[in-house]
């Protein structure tokens, strides 16, 4: 058996990118499944309302937190990350950070009158408490991430995600209900801000106003991009709220946060390469930056396809009996929403590219129109077809972004493509989905145990036929195991 420092010397001895995306993607899958096992939980205990208000919560904070950010948060990371004077541009966040908290505090403050559902449902205090708390936590997640230790972030991000989840479900389970999903949230930040904090190299030292402009002249476009990203990831959800109920809402964020399961390695390369593409853009290492975003864009379909295609079959029984039967109404929206999934890679990627090699503005002014093209599609479509008009109107919106960011992107670096892995994944992916379709007319699913089970067996009959087709990945897959001292079967050699 391999000894856990035998394990972290070899983990160390891999490059830097696998070793990273290595420790993202086993924590993303941690986190993953602890957030739908507690999902589950949530779902059966409180129903779909209480989640609703629950998710009102993370979109209201999602909207004060940007305003409390400022985009200062991305530039401080691009600048951090170029190692020239990172103590001075890191103390100039932290006195930025500090300020736009009096502001993001005094624009709740004078909006609470209109912010119905959360007083309501007693999330307003917490979410004035989470927005101070965020200070401490985004300010040493800024720090570590900048200075290129995204292995130190994905551990507390990690770490975060599961005290989190295990406070919201002994609160939950002593009856708190909303409250204890919402102190649970601030419980987490705290503690992925002291992991970051403890590992943070980076001193407060005093810095010039020249900081503070270099810093200003680069949020200013991030923090544009990031409200058209904001639009994306809450305007759905609001905008559910106020055409139609709570109970919706919950129905809604929890058929998307099951389609979250394809994006993991997405997130993963959106994470990792951050840096490691504006450093090479600093030293004009474009082939560099070519092979990996290739490389990428690869790994990510090859997961975010074949869950399209078996949550297409399998996608109404999963939310049946994952989240009880008035969760299957999301059932059409869950079908968009996959696709969603699928569109990310080239969206998150794409604008991730964008913004470390110093195209902020470009990134806006795709995000910004693929942002009101949600709006308009959701104030349309949501009151005449629900939430699958939100899935709908989300779908759409990405592909403008993905497809804009591509296209922008290509003017910058020669985009590649590997075509043939993209076929190998299309095929493996289909051949899983026959073999799913043929189960499922034979056999009747109507336990979880069965759904559970054809769910491993199309995943394993994936990966084989995958990698039986595909020489080159099993390759670097086996020697990815071999460095770190994994057994492998004789087959995969």
């Amino acid at each position: 058996m391999l000894s856990e420092s035998l394990f972290i010397s070899r983990l160390m001895n891999i490059s830097s990118i696998q070793r990273q995306s290595v420790i993202y993607v086993a924590s993303t899958i941690g986190l993953t499944v602890v957030g739908f096992v507690s999902t589950i939980y949530f779902a059966h205990t409180l129903g779909p309302a209480p989640l609703g208000a629950y998710f009102l919560f993370l979109a209201y904070f999602g909207i004060f937190y940007l305003i409390g950010d400022g985009g200062f948060g991305g530039a401080a990371v691009k600048r951090i990350s170029e190692g020239k004077e990172p103590d001075e541009y890191f103390s100039a966040f932290v006195f930025i950070r500090i300020v736009l908290l009096v502001v993001s505090v005094t624009a709740l403050l004078g909006a609470e009158s209109f912010l119905k559902e959360a007083t309501s449902s007693g999330i307003f205090f917490w979410l004035l408490l989470t927005l101070i708390v965020s200070v401490f936590s985004s300010c040493s997640n800024i720090g570590i991430y900048g200075s290129g230790k995204v292995g130190i972030q994905q551990v507390s991000t990690f770490l975060e995600g599961c005290l989190r989840t295990f406070f919201q479900i002994a609160a939950v389970f002593f009856g708190f209900g909303v409250s204890g999903l919402t102190g649970g949230f601030v419980i987490g930040l705290i503690a992925g801000g002291i992991v970051n904090f403890r590992s943070l190299d980076l001193k407060l030292v005093r810095f010039r106003l020249s900081h503070l402009k270099s810093l200003t002249n680069f949020s200013f476009w991030i923090f544009l991009s990031a409200s058209g990203s904001l639009v994306f990831c809450y305007a759905d959800t609001i905008l559910i709220g106020y055409f139609m109920s709570n109970a919706n809402v919950g129905i809604y964020r929890t058929t998307f946060q099951l389609t979250s399961v394809a994006a993991i390695t997405t997130l993963a390369f959106q994470t990792v390469l951050y840096p490691k593409i504006s450093n090479w853009g600093a030293q004009d290492q474009r082939t560099e930056i070519e092979n990996a975003l290739a490389r990428a864009f690869t790994y990510s379909l090859l997961l975010a396809i074949p869950a399209c295609v078996g949550g297409w079959i399998l996608g109404e029984r999963l939310l049946y009996h994952l989240y009880g039967a008035s969760f299957t109404t999301g059932t059409s929206a869950f079908f968009f929403l996959l696709l969603v999934q699928v569109v990310n890679v080239f969206m998150f990627l794409g604008i991730m590219s964008l913004n470390a090699l110093n195209r902020p503005k470009d990134a806006f002014w795709i995000t910004v129109t693929a942002a009101i093209a949600n709006i308009l599609l959701d104030i349309y479509l949501i009151p005449a077809i629900g939430i699958t008009g939100a899935a709908v109107a989300t779908l759409v919106a990405i592909t403008i972004n993905a497809v804009g960011a591509l296209i922008l992107l290509s003017r910058i670096i020669s985009l590649k493509f590997e075509y043939n892995q993209v076929k190998n994944i299309l095929y493996a992916s289909g051949l899983m989905g026959v073999f799913l379709l043929c189960i499922d007319f034979l056999i009747p699913f109507t336990h979880i145990i069965t759904v559970l089970l054809m769910v491993i067996t199309g995943a394993l009959m994936y990966i084989v036929v995958f990698l039986k087709l595909d020489q080159e990945i099993r390759i670097q897959i086996r020697d990815l195991f071999v460095n770190l001292g994994v057994p492998l079967s004789e087959w995969f050699k």
